[in-house]
């Protein structure tokens, strides 16, 4: 009985001296890892904290400081290396660190760090969809930021980029959506004015092929968003065509409201005054036809019309 308790014991002894030299190699192994990442070498340090996990994990409670070591530090490293290829704009690459990190950190509890890589994630695919807006790959800018959308649909930053893209591919009705999804997740003055630029340039097309319904609705919807001068000229000229002459007036009105100082403000108060005076108000016929008196295009007419007027 006394042999057999000497031989447990000596086995014992030898357990004992194998896992002392375990963890000294894993607290080795950890060190140099240590030393990598203060030389800013983090593809060593993390090969090196991670065989120092392995090691660790190995030795049972007496690894289990260290274990718990790498645990925290791991992800955090490899949230470094994903900000660094944010940094050298490598989106792509960034993400995929990123997504790593973020799983090391829930497969190691590492709350602090997770928290901090999944708030770094839609900036990553934020910046890879400008980046491709900004190179003009409209196509692969538009999937980028659908992508973001159907993540988060109240990003209404990325609705504005989306919008832009769509608009640039030629895509005029998917955009008018990605805009109003934009003013619904409060980016309105970001999206007011390429909608409002969107419409004016249907009424713009309407007007050409004679449309003159259709352009004066596309006009008022582009007004809807933004107030655009042209906007009110082109809805004015669809009017006079429709022979719409209050509307055409009330259009040149709010035309010069928008745009006083408009190259072509004059004759457009001649044309006001000529309707004014077709209409049978004679007083603001008077009061438009007096403010180009001194124009060298349009005075004589005006005081040939004002002599008529005050007979």
């Amino acid at each position: 009985m006394k042999k057999i308790i000497l031989i447990v014991a000596a086995m014992a002894l030898t357990v004992f001296a194998a896992n002392a030299q375990d963890m000294a190699q894993a607290t080795a192994t950890a060190q140099d890892a240590n030393s990598a990442l203060l030389l800013g070498d983090n593809e060593t340090a993390l090969a090196g904290f991670q065989a120092a996990l392995t090691q660790a994990e190995a030795c049972g409670e007496e690894g289990a400081e260290l274990v718990s070591t790498c645990k925290d530090i791991i992800p955090k490293i490899m949230l470094s290396m994903g900000k660094d290829q944010i940094k050298a704009k490598n989106f792509d690459a960034a993400l995929e660190k990123v997504n790593a990190a973020i799983a090391a950190a829930k497969e190691y509890g590492a709350e602090e760090t997770l928290e901090k890589a999944e708030a770094l994630v839609p900036s990553i695919k934020m910046s890879k969809a400008n980046e491709l807006l900004n190179a003009k790959d409209f196509a692969g800018a538009a999937e980028a930021f659908k992508g973001i959308l159907e993540s988060d649909p109240t990003n209404g930053a990325a609705a504005v980029r989306l919008g832009a893209a769509l608009s640039a591919s030629g895509k005029v009705e998917e955009a008018k959506a990605a805009y109003e999804t934009a003013i619904a997740n409060g980016q309105e003055k970001a999206a007011a004015k390429p909608l409002s630029n969107i419409y004016v340039k249907e009424a713009q097309a309407f007007l050409k092929a004679n449309k003159f319904k259709e352009a004066i609705e596309a006009a008022d919807k582009s007004n809807s968003y933004l107030e655009n001068a042209n906007a009110y000229k082109m809805a004015a000229s669809a009017a006079t065509k429709l022979g719409d002459k209050a509307a055409a007036t009330e259009y040149y009105e709010k035309y010069l409201e928008v745009a006083p100082n408009a190259k072509d403000a004059n004759g457009i108060i001649c044309t006001l005054a000529v309707l004014y005076q077709q209409a049978g108000n004679k007083a603001k016929a008077i009061e438009n036809y007096q403010k180009i008196v001194t124009d060298p295009q349009y005075g004589e007419t005006a005081k040939a019309q004002l002599a008529a007027l005050n007979k």
